[in-house]
C-alpha cells in the first residue's frame, strides 16, 4: 500500500492562510505512531501465482448470486501526471490531475454553465479555502473517489457500503430494489444513491446533493440538479474502474463523463481519521 507515511499525507489539504501562503491544514489528527495501527492480517481468499505471490490479474470473487465481489480495502491509482500549474509542489508531487482537476485527462473540456466557470474561477483564486475538506466536513462522491486516502466496500444481497477513510465518510448504496426519493429529499452531501446489476457491472445512480458540491479541490461545482451515475467494474481481482457521469444542466451545458480506476489493497485496514480532533486552522480563515 505504500508507506505510513503516504497514507498521512492521503489526509492533509491546503487552507489559506493568507493569499501567499498555503499550508496543511486538517491531517493532523492522522498522525499516529505506527505501532498503533492494525497489525498485518491476511486478506481472504487471494488468488496466487505459481510462485506464490498475490495475483493481482487473477479471477474476480463473486457473491452467492454470482456477481462481482467489490468487497475490499481500495485505494484510488495515482496515474501519471503532475498537478495542475500553481498549485504547491511539495503537496502535489506524487498525486494525480484528477484530485485537483476532475478534468486531467479528458478528451473535451468540462462543459461549464458560465456561472458554474465563475463559481470556479472564484474558489481557485481563493486558493481552494472553502473545500470541505478543509473544514472536516463530508467530501462528496467524486472528490472521494480521488482522494489519496483509501476506502472499504462492503457488500450485502440488498446494501453495499463504501466507508471512506478521509474524514471517516460513509456511503449507502441500496441495491434492494427501491427507486431513487421523488418527494423532494433533504439533500445531503452523498445524496441518495440506488444501484442495480446490468451484467457484471454495478449501475449506480445518485440524486439529491447539496447546492454547493466540489467535485475536486479546484472547486469544481455541483449543484441540487446534479444526477450522478457510476458504473463499477472489476475486470481483475486487483483493479476496480469507476466510470462516472455526471448531468447537472444547472452547472453544465450537457452531461460528461470521466474514468477513475482503483487499486485493491491486501492485508490492511483503514485507519481513523478524526478530522475535528485539535483542528486550528480555523482561526486563520
Amino acid at each position: 500500500m505504500g508507506s505510513w507515511v503516504a497514507r498521512l499525507l492521503g489526509g492533509w489539504v491546503m487552507n489559506l492562510v493568507s493569499k501567499s501562503l498555503i499550508v496543511i491544514a486538517v491531517g493532523m489528527s492522522a498522525i499516529v505512531p505506527i505501532g498503533a495501527q492494525w497489525p498485518s492480517y491476511p486478506s481472504p481468499a487471494v488468488p496466487k501465482t505459481a510462485d506464490g505471490k498475490p495475483d493481482l490479474k487473477g479471477p474476480v470473487p463473486r457473491t452467492g448470486d454470482g456477481h462481482p465481489d467489490f468487497s475490499g480495502v481500495w485505494a484510488y491509482t495515482r496515474r501519471a501526471g503532475l498537478p495542475p500549474p500553481g498549485r504547491p509542489g511539495a503537496l502535489g508531487q506524487g498525486m494525480t490531475g484528477q484530485f485537483w482537476d476532475i478534468g486531467t485527462g479528458m478528451s473535451d473540456p468540462i462543459p461549464f454553465q458560465p456561472w458554474a466557470k465563475a463559481v470556479l474561477d472564484k474558489r481557485m483564486a481563493d486558493h481552494s479555502k472553502d473545500n470541505p475538506d478543509a473544514h472536516c466536513l463530508p467530501l462528496g462522491i467524486m472528490q472521494l473517489h480521488t482522494h489519496p486516502d483509501p476506502h472499504r466496500i462492503v457488500q450485502t444481497p440488498g446494501l453495499t457500503v463504501m466507508l471512506w477513510e478521509a474524514n471517516t465518510g460513509v456511503r449507502y448504496i441500496y441495491t434492494d430494489g427501491r427507486p431513487l426519493p421523488n418527494n423532494d429529499p433533504q439533500p445531503w452531501y452523498f445524496g441518495y444513491s440506488v444501484g442495480r446489476w446490468e451484467a457484471d457491472t454495478l449501475v449506480v445512480e445518485t440524486i439529491g446533493l447539496r447546492d454547493d458540491g466540489w467535485l475536486d479541490v479546484n472547486g469544481t461545482p455541483s449543484t441540487t440538479a446534479a444526477k450522478i451515475t457510476e458504473r463499477f467494474r472489476r475486470p481483475v481481482f486487483g483493479t476496480m474502474t469507476v466510470d462516472v457521469t455526471v448531468d447537472d444542466p444547472k452547472a453544465y451545458t450537457k452531461p460528461w463523463s470521466v474514468s477513475i480506476e482503483h487499486r485493491l489493497l491486501l492485508n490492511t485496514d483503514l485507519m481513523e481519521f478524526v478530522c475535528q480532533e485539535n483542528e486550528k486552522s480555523s482561526q486563520h480563515f
